[in-house]
């Protein structure tokens, strides 16, 4: 999504040497300086998730889109992100163009209008995580039993 920099992925990269991952792939991109980053980082970076087994998506895929979103979602759950930044994010990086995220772009919309609606901010945030579950495949839970289906 645009929001790690290129020596950022380096320093991923050694701490997941450092974490006991190895491969000739991850340790080149280890041993990029920050001046080399912003260069090798994007050719270096597809071999280095091959050979760990992970995928590589392209810039601007909408694959990659989908990953992305899907990886923010639980960060909705863990409380480090909060619903109203989670949508407002995906809403600016997707707007509706991506069918995933039709309903996350208009969720924000709808914190947008808050003044105007019928809805409190607690019933697009209650949306949102739900949202959030169903990216990240969790199940349901009902918080309270009246909501478990009859």
């Amino acid at each position: 999504m645009g929001d790690v920099r290129a020596y950022d992925v380096v320093m991923a990269a050694c701490d997941a040497l450092a974490a006991g991952l190895d491969s000739p792939g991850l340790r080149a991109l280890a041993a990029c300086t920050r001046a080399e980053a912003d260069y090798d980082v994007h050719e270096l970076l597809p071999d280095a998730l091959d050979e760990l087994g992970l995928t590589f998506y392209p810039v601007d895929s909408e694959a990659g889109a989908e990953a992305a979103v899907r990886a923010l979602a639980p960060r909705v759950l863990t409380g480090e992100l909060s619903p109203r930044e989670f949508t407002r994010r995906i809403h600016r990086r997707h707007g509706y163009e991506l069918a995933l995220t039709e309903e996350l772009a208009a969720l924000d919309d709808e914190y947008d209008t808050l003044e105007y609606g019928d809805r409190t901010a607690a019933q697009i945030d209650a949306e949102v995580t739900a949202e959030a579950r169903r990216l990240t495949g969790l199940p349901h839970v009902p918080a309270d039993p009246t909501d478990a289906p009859g």
